[in-house]
């Protein structure tokens, strides 16, 4: 299960059998969502937040920043989905500490 990213405590990764459409869980404390990104002709269209079955959803303020952070860090997202599915390259974990505004 790759790590991606932490971000203020929310660990951004994806898990190593995942399927299209391309997505991350956001997982704190035991709580737990996942970003959609739709694509259309090569750029990100939408966003979509969801639950995870049999998880808690990430609580009303660790969900907005995951949501501001994967709005902010799409196209990043996706090359490392690439990288990993498709190329089958390493992925390491970046810690951004900087708040998403």
């Amino acid at each position: 299960m790759p790590k991606l990213y932490t971000y203020f405590g929310i660990i951004i990764m994806f898990y190593s059998n995942e399927h299209e459409p391309i997505h991350v869980h956001g997982k704190f404390q035991g709580n737990e969502s996942k970003a959609e990104i739709i694509i259309d002709n090569g750029e990100v269209k939408e966003i979509l937040i969801k639950s995870v079955k049999g998880k808690s959803p990430l609580p009303a303020n660790n969900l907005r920043d995951f949501k501001a952070f994967v709005d902010t860090y799409a196209d990043e997202i996706v090359k490392k989905w690439i990288d990993y599915f498709v190329l089958h390259k390493k992925i390491s974990c970046e810690n951004i500490s900087r708040r998403i505004k």
